[in-house]
């Protein structure tokens, strides 16, 4: 199967706004969302206490960033996003929450320059599963880690896979009993339909040792709960 192009996501996430500018129903697809959404956060305002520069990359309708202005308050904000009405309604929700610059760009993570050592915390929640090559995976893995300073961090929230067969079925099935208890079988198939057409999630384990190899010095995960893990790697303040 041909996987969506970009336009076809953006268009996607166009026509889904108000949803996602509410947790409970923008991630309700997610198992955990509000717990990894709070772990994340709390985890990057612990690592990077210091912190005066955040990019979110993703960042819809902007629940992360506001969540981590909650614990970090005026930040300089950079918001990243495929599509403009997402990054508008980002934009009205966070620019009151800041005292700090907002910056925003409509773009692909693959093709936006982010500089070297310009942010304190990267944010990336259900985005890096849209990569497809590895090639891709790498470069965007350490374009992350170049635009942090140091003792700066990279947080991760999405979709994974595993890399036994086995294993992969028996979560995919547990998802779909959390899918058909949220909602009803119908709603099971239509999330499963498009992970089939748009997503190349990696396995925990790949994007773990991927942040290593990119030089992130440590790397810990936070949660992990069927398909979906929380994890982030952290810069050495000695650079």
């Amino acid at each position: 199967m041909s996987k969506s192009t970009p336009a076809q996501i953006r268009e996607r996430f166009d026509n889904d706004v108000e949803r996602f500018s509410n947790l409970e129903t923008g991630q309700s697809a997610t198992i955990d969302a509000p717990l990894v959404l709070d772990l994340i956060t709390q985890a990057a305002a612990t690592v990077t206490p210091h912190a005066t520069h955040l990019l979110d990359i993703g960042c819809g309708a902007g629940n992360y960033t506001l969540k981590m202005l909650g614990a970090r308050p005026n930040l300089h904000v950079t918001l990243v996003d495929l599509s403009a009405p997402m990054l508008q309604r980002a934009t009205e929700r966070v620019r009151p929450a800041t005292s700090g610059t907002l910056t925003r760009h409509q773009a692909d993570i693959r093709d936006l320059p982010l500089g070297v050592g310009q942010f304190d915390i990267i944010l990336a929640a259900a985005v890096f599963h849209h990569l497809r090559s590895e090639d891709e995976w790498e470069a965007v893995f350490a374009k992350c880690f170049h635009a942090l300073r140091p003792g700066g961090s990279l947080w991760i929230s999405d979709l994974v896979e595993h890399t036994t067969l086995a294993v992969q079925t028996l979560m995919r099935t547990r998802y779909g009993e959390y899918l058909v208890q949220l909602r009803d079988e119908a709603y099971r198939e239509h999330v499963f339909a498009y992970i089939e057409q748009e997503d190349t999630p990696r396995p925990l384990v790949f994007q773990m040792d991927l942040l290593r190899k990119v030089g992130f010095d440590t790397v810990e995960l936070l949660h992990k709960n069927s398909i979906f893990a929380a994890f982030g790697g952290i810069k050495n303040k000695v650079s």
